[in-house]
């Protein structure tokens, strides 16, 4: 079955309200109505009772209400619509102004009654209310225009309601319609958004307020699949551009080995060759999926207490003989300890540090400062790097020596990368800073 849409779901939302109000207001004037017409039949009932109480005052017998008769049919005469009864105190009828007159029931007191189509209001009182064997007068007001009324008012109300709802439907899956517009121009765009146009946006600033976030909240998560899909396609780049270079190095080498017929000994020297590409390779894609895997979520470093002065010493202790040849001076400072991984952290430090290395000239000073709040900053002397340049250090394959864009054994540009996803996958964060002749990587962890 197909699921009523939101446009009609409003208008019969619309409609039920509506119906309900106007019902409720029917009703509640219908029963006010009918409560007005009682009061003034009870007082009209109440003043011409308390007349015929004086003209009959004193009656006690038949007889003798047989001699105030002419008065009191002079009286009734003058209302059409009345009528009275006068029972014994035993209930014996003694006189009906009117033929085929209701029962009232016993007792004083004001009732409604129905007989042969005609609607009354009775009232009912003792002649003389002092003595228990006083005749009983019953007083009939003919109030079939009052029901005939009210009746024309219930139906009345009936078809305000059926009519005000059919209204309402009829209006309110209009407005409906045109207040949802919106949504629908939201839904082509969203229809329109593939691969090639994620530039797409919402025009938010034309949204209602109540839209107006969800299309901001909508363009975000545009700006995040476009910014993504452009990562992915720079990385697929990225990786055919590196890859390229080894592949076409082992294919040329492999050619130029197989000219001729060698000796022994160049053909180890060649599959040397090969496997220097092909271990440089190897260590490309294994880069490649440990990112992968921190994209994913998939790093769970391991905690365990660790002394990060002595992994920098061990680590600067195997960069000394790099660092003599370079003629660059390592340096530590500070204490701080933590709780992390120490393979993962020992990868991104050596990262930091073969990174330094690489870019720090001769005679130049690499010092590793240690900070209490678990502060990590790797600085180097070098050359500036221009401040638009620092945040894209971190991206994968990016190299800021302009003489390394093309693709090379020694570094592919992932090192940084694999650092920042390190740091990340232990809560913390990284930042480059440049001032001062001094290059510096901040790594910050949380305590």
């Amino acid at each position: 079955m197909r699921r009523l849409s939101l446009g009609g779901r409003l208008a019969l939302l619309f409609a039920a309200c509506t119906a309900a109000v106007s019902l409720g207001a029917g009703l509640l004037f219908n029963r006010a109505s009918a409560q007005h017409f009682v009061e003034l039949d009870q007082q009209l009932l109440s003043g011409r009772l308390s007349l015929m109480r004086s003209l009959l005052d004193g009656v006690a017998t038949p007889q003798q209400l047989a001699t105030r008769l002419p008065m009191l049919i002079n009286e009734l005469s003058h209302q059409a619509d009345l009528a009275l009864r006068v029972r014994g105190a035993d209930g014996t009828p003694w006189f009906d102004s009117r033929a085929a007159l209701p029962d009232e029931p016993r007792g004083a007191g004001l009732a409604t009654l129905r007989t042969q189509g005609v609607d009354y209001r009775s009232l009912s009182i003792a002649l003389d209310q002092g003595r228990p064997d006083s005749p009983q007068l019953t007083l009939f007001l003919d109030i079939t225009h009052h029901q005939h009324f009210l009746q024309g008012m219930q139906r009345l109300i009936w078809l305000t309601v059926g009519l005000s709802a059919l209204a309402t439907a009829l209006l309110g899956a209009w407005a409906a319609r045109r207040g949802l517009k919106p949504l629908r121009q939201m839904g082509k765009v969203a229809a329109s958004v593939n691969a090639r146009s994620l530039t797409t946006r919402l025009p938010a600033e034309q949204m209602p307020e109540e839209l107006a976030e969800l299309a901001a909240t909508v363009n975000a998560m545009l700006q995040r699949l476009d910014d993504a899909f452009q990562r992915l396609s720079a990385f697929s780049a990225d990786i055919a551009h590196e890859l390229r270079t080894p592949l076409s190095n082992l294919l040329t080498h492999t050619q130029v080995t197989l000219t001729r017929p060698r000796a022994l000994e160049e053909y180890r020297e060649a599959l040397h060759g090969n496997l220097e590409e092909l271990q440089w390779m190897a260590q490309l894609v294994n880069d490649m999926l440990y990112l992968a895997k921190a994209d994913h979520g998939l790093l769970m470093p391991s905690r365990q207490p660790l002394d990060l002065a002595g992994e920098v010493d061990a680590l600067l202790e195997y960069y000394a003989p790099l660092a003599e040849e370079a003629e660059v001076r390592l340096l530590r400072e500070g204490q701080a300890r933590t709780e992390g991984d120490r393979h993962m952290l020992r990868r991104a430090l050596s990262n930091l540090l073969d990174n330094a290395l690489r870019f720090t000239p001769a005679g130049g000073e690499i010092r590793v400062t240690l900070a209490d709040g678990l502060r990590v900053s790797v600085a180097n002397t070098g050359p500036a790097i221009p401040p638009q340049l620092l945040e894209r250090l971190f991206d994968r394959f990016y190299r800021a020596d302009p003489a390394r864009q093309e693709g090379s054994s020694e570094h592919a540009g992932l090192g940084l990368a694999i650092t920042r996803s390190i740091v990340q996958a232990h809560g913390g964060s990284i930042r480059a800073e440049c001032a001062d002749g001094w290059t510096r990587f901040v790594i910050e962890l949380p305590a």
